[in-house]
């Protein structure tokens, strides 16, 4: 069976606009929750300005945590700049990410620089890390749309793609970051990009804003794609994108790989205790357009159990009585 490779970012970009504030602790025990259901990949903070992002004020102690209690979990961690990936190393980090829009205007809002500026500084953070020995990613947001600028030229996001995998980055991550993607242009653009960057170093992140994650998922598959980005829940979106809703739901992409041929390694039944306990950090109810059918599965298969264990009693009492 073909794998797909899913990181599940909920804890960064899940929860980086959350009113909610969630503690460190309570931050280990998610990503707790998500390894019991088998993710092995996760994007777990950002060494952002804790100003900007107060949510990720605690990068450097969520990082020693996961490296104390989940030492073979992959673990990623966003740096907007040479400072982020400095304060990055220092925390033992073995991944970084690096954001680059595809607009100028995105660049301003989210990093405070030009597209120009945001392309030379991204491209050195990820000579940098890798001339420190760690893995790297790098994101070309609004690679589809800018809610500032509108449609994002394919010809640029293709440019700026080769330039970050010439940069050295070992994944690059094609970012719908506003939701706006559709099917047909999901395909159409994942197949061009993979003739700039090869399809095995290509990934892709989508967000659910107009209900597509899903059927976006499809076609990047139908592209090729084997690398995604989804959160637990379906919690997340970009707090410098207005109109970014929750991102594609990991529950959902797994249920769609597994039942079309594909392996993530991943229980969508068990991600309902992940996603029942982020709902009961943020206050809210969260989920994938699955949630409740995985909630029906795992109370059919908890009564299938309990069914059988009383069978198992009696059956057991039975021959107890006739051995006597």
């Amino acid at each position: 069976m073909e794998r797909l490779y899913i990181t599940d970012v909920c804890m960064r970009d899940g929860l980086q606009n959350q009113c909610a504030q969630v503690s460190t602790e309570a931050k280990l025990a998610l990503a707790q929750h998500l390894v019991a259901a088998g993710v092995a990949s996760v994007e777990a903070t950002s060494f952002v300005s804790p100003k900007a992002v107060p949510q990720m004020a605690d990068a450097a102690d969520v990082v020693l945590g996961l490296q104390q209690r989940l030492p073979t979990l992959r673990t990623s961690v966003l740096v907007p700049n040479l400072k982020g990936l400095r304060r990055a190393l220092q925390a033992g980090c073995r991944e970084v990410a690096v954001v680059l829009s595809a607009t100028e205007e995105m660049n301003r809002r989210n990093i405070n620089m030009s597209l120009t500026q945001a392309r030379e500084e991204s491209a050195l953070v990820l000579r940098e890390a890798r001339a420190s020995g760690i893995k790297t990613r790098a994101y070309i947001a609004v690679a589809f749309d800018c809610p500032f600028e509108g449609a994002t030229p394919l010809d640029r996001v293709k440019v700026l793609a080769a330039e970050m995998y010439a940069a050295g980055a070992d994944e690059v991550v094609i970012a719908d970051t506003i939701g706006s993607a559709f099917p047909a242009e999901v395909r159409r653009r994942m197949t061009e990009l993979a003739t700039v960057v090869p399809l095995d170093r290509l990934s892709i992140h989508l967000h659910d804003t107009r209900g597509m994650g899903v059927a976006n998922a499809w076609a990047a598959i139908e592209a090729g794609v084997r690398r995604f980005d989804a959160s637990a829940g379906g919690i997340g979106g970009c707090p410098f994108a207005p109109g970014a809703a929750g991102n594609l739901a990991t529950e959902d992409l797994v249920l769609l790989a597994e039942n079309s041929g594909f392996d993530t390694g991943i229980n969508p039944v068990a991600l309902v205790s992940a996603i029942e306990f982020a709902e009961s950090l943020l206050g809210r109810p969260l989920g994938g357009h699955s949630a409740r059918w995985l909630i029906r599965q795992r109370e059919r298969a908890a009564q299938t159990s309990t069914e059988g264990i009383a069978r198992l009693n009696v059956q057991n009492s039975t021959n107890s009585v006739s051995s006597t």
